[in-house]
C-alpha cells in the first residue's frame, strides 16, 4: 500500500513517525560534515526541500534529540558507526527567516528580534541552576521577552545589542554543554528581498552584517554553521567579513542531489502510486532543474502534489512568491523583454552572469535579473563553455520546464489584465479591426500602465514607450500564442518593434503592427508619425513572407502606432480614423 502523502510536512520528525512519503536525503547529513567547511550558504529554489533538510540535520545533531535516535534507524546515514556516534551530540540553534516579510525596517527589524525572542524561549532550561549569573539571567530574559513573569523589555534592545544577542547565548549554551554550537538559519535572504522590494535594502543590509559577523565571524562559541536562501547575495553586500564561508550555488557540485528529486527517485515514487504510466507527462512538466553537473532533478513540490492528487497542475509555480522577479521583469530594457519573448518560444539565451547578487545595483544591471531566474529555479543550463584567457563562463539557458513557462505566461498576463481591463477590450478591438475603439482602449492602457513599466523615481518619457510596448508584445505572445504565431523583427532599433500574428486558423487575417517613438525633427504632428510607421511596413517588404504563404493584401491587416509620451495613436493601413 502506498504511503500517505504529508503536504507542507517540514517537520523530520513528523515524516518519519507518521511514515508519509519521504525520499532518503541522509547522505546530506554526511556529505556536510565530511566537508569540514565551518560556515556553509547553499541556494536552492523554493519548495525544494531546505527546510525539510534543516530540520534533519536538527534532529540528528542537536543533544536535544538524542533520544530519538530511532528516527533515522532506517535510513542511509545510520548504516555508519561513526555517524551513529555523533547523533544527538551537539547544542543547536535553529532560526528561520522565512516569514519576515516586512514593508518597512521598523518592522523587519521587529520581525527578527520575534525570532531571536523564540530561539532564546526555545533555550530557557539555561535560566535553571548556577550556569547563569543574575546579570546574565536578566539578559536573557531582556531577549526572551515576559519569561517568568517578567515585563516586556524590547524598548531596552538596541541594534548593538541585538546583533550580539545569538553570540551571547552560543556562548551561554557552551558553558551549559561544555560544546561548541552549531547553528541552522533557514531562508537567510527572505527580508532582505523584501528590504529591496520596499526600499531599505541599505538600512536592512548594515544591521544583517552585523548580525552575520558576530554571529558566523568572529565568534569562538561557533562549531559549525549552515545558511540556506534562494540567492547569493554579494559579499560586499552582507558577507564582507565573513570571508570563509563555502558559498553552494545551483551551478555548484556539492550537494547535487541533496535538494529535490532525481529521476530515479521519482520513478520509483511513481511506480509506488501506480502513476508510472504518467512519467512523461511528469518528466515535461516537472523535470528540467540543473544543480551542478546533475540534471534531470525534479521540483519535490510539484511531485509530491502529483502523488496526492494524480493529476498534473501547476502546483510549484502557483505557491512561488515573485513580487521581486515580476518587478525586474516588468521594469527591465528592450533587451531583457527580447530575450524573455524568445524564451517563451522556446529560445535559448546566451549570456554571462554572476551569480553574486548586488540587490542595490539591481535596477542598473542589465542581465542581473538573468542571475535572480536562475537562483530561483526558472532558468535551467543548457549547456557553457568558459574562456581560456578569462576563465569566464557563457551560459546556455532555457526556461525550466512547462511548469515554469505556464508561471511566466501568467505573470505577463496580470500586467495587463491584473491592471486595467482595457488590455482586454483592446485585443478583442484590433481582432474586430475596430481602429477607433483601438485607439481609445490603447490610450486608456498606456495612460495608466507607462509608469507602471518604468523603473527609477523619475521616468523617462523617451524610455517609457520602450519598456511598455516590449512588455505589450509579451502580452500579445501570451494572450494570441493559441490563435496566432507571433514573430518580430528587432533590427530597427529603439523606438520602433515590428510585430507579425500569422493565424493559426487559415480563416482569420494577419496582423502586422509597427511602433514608432515621434522624431520632432521629422514628424510634427503624432498622425505624421503613424503614417510613416506604416510606411516602413510597405518599404520594408514585411508582408512578403506573408503573400509567399498563400495570404492575400485584403488578409493583412496592418497597423502604425505612434507614441508621444504616454499619448499613443493608431492609423490602419486599410481604414481611416
Amino acid at each position: 500500500m502506498a504511503r500517505t502523502v504529508g503536504i507542507g510536512v517540514q517537520s523530520f520528525e513528523k515524516l518519519i513517525n507518521n511514515q508519509y512519503f519521504y525520499i532518503d536525503k541522509t547522505n546530506f547529513i554526511r556529505e556536510w560534515w565530511a566537508s569540514g567547511d565551518e560556515v556553509t550558504l547553499i541556494t536552492r529554489p523554493r519548495r525544494f526541500g531546505k527546510t525539510l533538510n534543516m530540520n534533519m540535520l536538527e534532529c540528528f545533531f542537536s543533544i536535544q534529540y538524542s533520544d530519538k535516535a530511532e528516527l533515522f534507524e532506517n535510513l542511509s546515514i545510520w548504516k555508519e558507526e561513526n555517524y551513529r556516534n555523533i547523533q544527538g551530540t551537539y547544542p543547536v540553534i535553529f532560526l528561520s527567516f522565512a516569514d519576515i516579510k516586512a514593508s518597512s525596517i521598523k518592522s523587519a527589524r521587529e520581525g527578527i528580534m520575534a525570532v531571536i525572542k523564540e530561539v532564546y524561549k526555545a533555550h530557557s532550561y539555561l535560566l535553571k541552576g548556577d550556569i547563569l549569573d543574575e546579570m546574565e539571567k536578566q539578559t536573557f530574559y531582556t531577549f526572551g521577552q515576559s519569561m517568568n513573569g517578567k515585563k516586556d523589555l524590547w524598548d531596552k534592545i538596541t541594534d548593538t545589542s541585538l546583533t550580539r544577542a545569538l553570540k551571547l547565548l552560543m556562548s551561554y549554551m557552551e558553558r551549559y554543554y561544555g560544546q561548541k554550537v552549531l547553528v541552522f538559519l533557514d531562508e537567510y535572504d527572505t527580508p532582505l528581498q523584501e528590504a529591496y522590494i520596499y526600499g531599505y535594502w541599505n538600512e536592512l543590509a548594515g544591521f544583517i552584517r552585523s548580525l552575520f559577523n558576530s554571529t558566523f565571524k568572529t565568534n569562538q562559541h561557533l562549531e559549525r554553521a549552515l545558511l540556506t536562501g534562494i540567492t547569493r547575495i554579494s559579499k560586499e553586500s552582507i558577507f564582507s567579513d565573513v570571508n570563509h564561508m563555502e558559498v553552494v550555488t545551483t551551478t555548484s557540485e556539492k550537494y547535487e542531489d541533496s535538494f529535490g528529486f532525481t529521476e530515479e527517485e521519482v520513478w520509483e515514487a511513481l511506480k509506488e502510486y501506480g502513476l508510472y504510466g504518467e512519467r512523461q507527462k511528469v518528466k515535461d512538466w516537472y523535470d528540467g532543474f540543473t544543480f551542478g553537473k546533475r540534471q534531470d532533478i525534479y521540483n519535490p513540490w510539484s511531485i509530491l502534489n502529483f502523488l496526492d492528487k494524480k493529476k498534473i497542475s501547476a502546483y510549484w509555480a502557483n505557491t512561488s512568491s515573485n513580487g521581486l522577479v515580476d518587478r525586474l521583469l516588468r521594469r527591465s530594457n528592450r533587451i531583457v523583454k527580447m530575450d524573455m519573448e524568445d524564451l517563451l518560444k522556446g529560445g535559448i539565451l546566451r549570456t554571462r552572469i554572476d551569480e553574486q547578487i548586488i540587490f542595490n545595483q539591481l535596477d542598473k544591471q542589465i542581465d542581473a535579473v538573468w542571475s535572480l531566474l536562475l537562483a530561483c529555479g526558472y532558468l535551467r543550463v543548457k549547456s557553457y563553455t568558459v574562456d581560456e584567457i578569462w576563465g569566464r563562463a557563457t551560459y546556455e539557458f532555457v526556461l525550466t520546464n512547462r511548469e515554469v513557462r505556464l508561471m511566466f505566461s501568467q505573470m505577463i498576463e496580470h500586467w495587463f489584465k491584473g491592471f486595467i481591463p482595457e488590455y482586454n477590450d483592446f485585443i478583442r478591438a484590433m481582432l474586430a479591426k475596430d481602429v477607433k475603439s483601438m485607439n481609445i482602449y490603447m490610450n486608456k492602457v498606456a495612460l495608466a500602465t507607462f509608469s507602471y513599466f518604468d523603473s527609477g523615481k523619475r521616468p523617462s518619457e523617451n524610455a517609457e514607450p520602450e519598456r511598455f510596448f516590449h512588455g505589450f508584445v509579451l502580452g500579445l505572445l501570451v494572450d494570441l500564442a493559441d490563435r496566432y504565431a507571433i514573430t518580430s523583427n528587432r533590427e530597427s532599433g529603439f523606438g520602433r518593434y515590428d510585430v507579425m500574428l500569422e493565424p493559426i486558423q487559415a480563416e482569420n487575417d494577419a496582423i502586422i503592427l509597427e511602433f514608432k517613438v515621434q522624431d520632432p525633427d521629422e514628424e510634427i504632428t503624432l498622425e505624421d508619425t503613424a503614417k510613416a510607421a506604416l510606411k516602413q511596413i510597405e518599404d520594408k517588404g514585411y508582408a512578403a513572407s506573408l503573400l509567399s504563404k498563400g495570404f492575400t493584401k485584403r488578409q493583412i491587416q496592418t497597423y502604425g502606432f505612434a507614441f508621444r509620451g504616454k499619448q499613443v495613436l493608431i492609423k490602419s493601413g486599410t481604414s481611416t480614423m
